[in-house]
């Protein structure tokens, strides 16, 4: 395991929780991103950032709802997910590679190193 993430929980619909993943120096990249793969379901992208000039991408069932954000200082991605929704619950993954990307960010084979996750659970 490479990047560590915590903060996954239950909620009920319309909470918030807020996400965080760590990642060695080695492995943070240029790309970070957000997945989640609920039960039955493929690994999807929700967010991603630029860690070198801020660009922040987003799933368009995230949007208005959920905010990425970054310290570079300390190696550190946040995804803040506010008015949960119970189509929310998935396993969260966090995701470093070392590119980025506007059209691929969303790709599971564009990041090469993960997070184990930190599941989310909304009733």
């Amino acid at each position: 395991v490479q990047l560590v993430e915590s903060g996954g929980g239950s909620v009920q619909a319309g909470g918030s929780l807020r996400l965080t993943c760590v990642a060695p120096e080695r492995v943070y990249g240029k790309c970070m991103g957000w997945f989640r793969q609920a039960l039955g379901k493929e690994r999807e992208g929700v967010a991603a950032l630029s860690t070198r000039d801020g660009n922040l991408l987003y799933a368009d069932s995230v949007k208005g709802r959920f905010t990425i954000s970054q310290d570079n200082a300390s190696k550190t991605v946040v995804l803040q997910m506010n008015s949960l929704k119970p189509e929310d619950t998935a396993m969260y993954h966090c995701a470093a590679s070392s590119r980025f990307s506007q059209s691929r960010w969303h790709r599971e084979s564009w990041y090469n190193a993960w997070g184990q996750g930190t599941q989310v659970t909304v009733s």
